[in-house]
C-alpha cells in the first residue's frame, strides 16, 4: 500500500477512534465503511477492522487506568456474560448474509439515540440498580446478546452497552463509557478479533497505519469522556447512534 493510502487509514482511524471512544462506541461509522471503499470484501474489512479496534481498548485502558474509574465486579460480570455471545457472533457471521441484519440494527441503533434524546435526565448521575438476583440475571442474558452482536457485524454495539449500563444498572455517562471502551474495545473486540483471523483472512499490511490511530484515538477519547461533563457525554453518544443508525439503514 502507498504512503497517501496510509496516511488516509491513519486520519479516518484516529478520527474514529477519537468520537467512539468519547461517544461509547461506533468506530466503524468510519473506519469500516473506508477499509470496503478501498477494495476489501466484507469477511476481510471485518477480521481487519475487528483486529484494529483492539487497539482502541488499549489506549483507553490506558487512560482510564490512571482515572480509577472501574467497577471491579461489574467487569468482570460484563466479562463473564459477554466474552461467550462475541465468540458465538464471530463464528457465525462469515456464513450468514448480513444485510438484513444491518438494517435491523441500524434501526435499532437509532433508536438508542432517540430514547436517549427524548429522556433528558438519563446518564446525568449515577442510580444504582437495585440488588435483585432476577435484574442481574436479564442483564446478562442482554449483555451475551450484545455480545453476540458485537461479534458478528461491525458498527454500534459499543453503544448498546453503553446505554445498556445507564438504563439497566443505573451508570452515569461517564461510568458506562469508561467500561464500554475498556471491556468492548479490549476484551469483547479482542476475542472477536481471534476468532475471525482463525476462521477468516486478514490483511496485515493495513493494520500499522489503522492501530497507530486506534491506539491514539482511544487514549485522546478517552481523556475527553474523563473530563467532560456527562452532558456532552450524552450529546455525543445521541450523535453516533442517529449517524451509524442511517449508515447501517443505507448501507
Amino acid at each position: 500500500m502507498d504512503w497517501p493510502t496510509q496516511l488516509l487509514l491513519l486520519a479516518v482511524s484516529l478520527l474514529a477512534n477519537i468520537f467512539s471512544a468519547f461517544a461509547g462506541g461506533g468506530a466503524g461509522l468510519l473506519q469500516f465503511p473506508l477499509l470496503i471503499f478501498l477494495g476489501l470484501s466484507f469477511g476481510v474489512a471485518l477480521a481487519t477492522h475487528k483486529i484494529a479496534s483492539v487497539a482502541l481498548g488499549v489506549g483507553a485502558t490506558l487512560r482510564n487506568l490512571r482515572e480509577g474509574s472501574l467497577d471491579a465486579r461489574l467487569t468482570l460480570y460484563i466479562l463473564l456474560f459477554g466474552l461467550p455471545g462475541v465468540i458465538v457472533g464471530a463464528s457465525v457471521i462469515l456464513f450468514v448474509p448480513d444485510r438484513s441484519a444491518e438494517i435491523a440494527l441500524g434501526v435499532l441503533t437509532m433508536g438508542l439515540g432517540l430514547y436517549s434524546l427524548f429522556r433528558p435526565s438519563l446518564g446525568q448521575e449515577r442510580r444504582p440498580m437495585p440488588a435483585q438476583g432476577w435484574r442481574y440475571l436479564v442483564g446478562g442474558a442482554v449483555l451475551f446478546l450484545i455480545g453476540v452482536l458485537n461479534g458478528s457485524l461491525t458498527s454500534g454495539t459499543g453503544l448498546f452497552v453503553t446505554l445498556w449500563l445507564v438504563g439497566w444498572f443505573g451508570l452515569d455517562y461517564k461510568r458506562a463509557v469508561a467500561h464500554t471502551l475498556v471491556l468492548v474495545g479490549l476484551f469483547w473486540n479482542g476475542s472477536g478479533a481471534l476468532t475471525l483471523s482463525l476462521l477468516g483472512e486478514v490483511r496485515w499490511g493495513w493494520l500499522s497505519a489503522l492501530l497507530l490511530g486506534s491506539l491514539l484515538g482511544g487514549y485522546l477519547g478517552a481523556h475527553l469522556a474523563i473530563t467532560q461533563g456527562n452532558r456532552w457525554i450524552k450529546r455525543a453518544f445521541e450523535a453516533v447512534t442517529l449517524l451509524v443508525g442511517l449508515k447501517l439503514v443505507w448501507g
